[in-house]
């Protein structure tokens, strides 16, 4: 197997990193859906309480975003191969040691910390970094199926984890994750490519002009986060990006299936409508994805956010059994579609080769949010004995968020980033 070479290729090698980002996005994706999957399993085995694993997840979902600003930074600087490599080795080693942990400490340093970090260095910016630096006319379709493979992930892992935790209970699923991540660092780090320039190539695949030099890739500003600080839209998206944490990874993600057993309904049935959940997102996210490319990213997030409050009202209120479909179509729907516009966003105000800087600060404030929500939640469950208070507060929270979103300069106002 030798390295590919521009003179010899028949695809644009852009679509290849595209292929190798989406199995480390789907394996990130079911590393972070694990938590709710066994949250439950773990009760039972452990003898811990839900507030106890909750907080466990939560420092997992906190330290994920912590690392998205160090995995920004670093792929500015050092390219996606090595920070996604090595993010995958720390998934395999957190995921392997968090078997071993029978207390509630060691849970909080390897499946909280230790495992936030590693899918954090994965799963937060590379999609964004991989789309900004290869693409710019698809720059949208190709974040939008990195969303979709996010989606595929929970949509492909949360049924087989769940069958794996009936089987052979939580570690066994575990394992298997840990086992997935150590397997595919070395396929990462063969065919994943840091920037076309590295290949004599542009974004998209254009053709360099006849006799120009090979393009060198964009030089991303050491001093951005200062001159984003001091934006009203970097906050504005930090924010927006806060609540979508909350009400999506933080409450749902972590809690639906425990929201379930309160009802009465089977760990089987729950992970069925968290697939069909995911079954929607990925049409959603697609779809999103190719309106960004085509409207106002504003618009897209307010009508996001507007159905996601929806959908959170409407929850409390319905059924147990099937009827639950209908919050999982809708929710599903916008679950990730949020993503597109807001790194559209964030490139065009910042400039594509800073958007792994900005936007891993952006997607920060993201896992702030849910972190806080996952904890919060099995907090408010404890006291109160249902998760009722924290399914009305998080659609509060989604409806000023599409207020906010609509505060974001326009694009066709926007001064363009030099």
């Amino acid at each position: 197997m030798s390295t590919p070479r521009p003179g010899r290729q028949t695809l644009f090698y852009g679509w290849v990193v595209v292929g190798i980002t989406v199995l480390a996005l789907l394996l990130a994706a079911g590393a972070r859906s694990a938590p709710g999957v066994f949250l439950l399993p773990m009760e039972r085995d452990l003898g811990l309480s839900r507030s106890t694993l909750s907080f466990s997840v939560s420092l997992g979902l906190l330290v994920f975003g912590l690392a998205a600003p160090l995995s920004g930074r670093l792929m500015d600087r050092f390219g996606p191969r090595r920070v996604a490599t090595a993010g995958l080795l720390l998934v395999a080693l957190s995921f392997g040691l968090s078997t071993l942990s029978r207390s509630a400490l060691g849970l909080h340093l390897t499946w909280g910390l230790l495992s936030g970090l590693g899918t954090g260095l994965v799963g937060s910016v590379l999609g964004a970094t991989v789309a900004t630096r290869w693409f710019v006319r698809r720059r949208g379709l190709v974040v939008g199926l990195f969303g979709a493979a996010t989606s595929a992930g929970q949509l492909l892992f949360i049924p087989l984890l769940t069958g794996w935790a009936q089987r052979d209970g939580w570690t066994g699923g575990t394992l298997g994750i840990a086992g997935a991540a150590l397997l595919l660092a070395p396929l990462v780090w063969w065919w994943l490519r840091d920037s076309p320039a590295q290949l004599g190539l542009q974004p998209d695949g254009d053709a360099a002009p006849a006799g120009a030099p090979a393009p060198a890739a964009p030089r991303p500003d050491p001093l951005v986060m200062r001159r984003a600080l001091r934006h009203r839209d970097f906050w504005l998206l930090a924010t927006t990006f806060f609540v979508c944490g909350a009400t999506s990874n933080g409450l749902i993600g972590t809690h639906f299936i425990a929201y379930c057993g309160d009802l009465g309904l089977t760990p089987g049935f729950a992970a069925g409508m968290l697939a069909v959940m995911g079954t929607f997102n990925f049409v959603g996210t697609l779809a999103s994805g190719y309106f960004t490319d085509r409207t106002d990213p504003r618009f897209l997030l307010a009508l996001y956010y507007t159905f996601r409050c929806l959908s959170l009202v409407l929850l409390p209120f319905v059924p147990p059994g099937y009827s639950l479909t209908v919050f999982a179509v809708l929710f599903g729907l916008d679950y990730i579609a949020t993503v597109p516009p807001t790194i559209a966003l964030t490139t065009d105000t910042f400039g594509r080769a800073n958007v792994g800087t900005v936007y891993g600060w952006i997607f920060c404030a993201h896992q702030v949010g849910a972190a806080l929500a996952s904890w919060l939640a099995g907090v408010s469950r404890d006291a109160l004995g249902s998760y009722s208070a924290a399914m009305i507060a998080a659609a509060l929270l989604a409806g000023a968020a599409a207020v906010l979103a609509l505060g974001v300069t326009a694009p066709a106002r926007r001064p363009q980033p030099t």
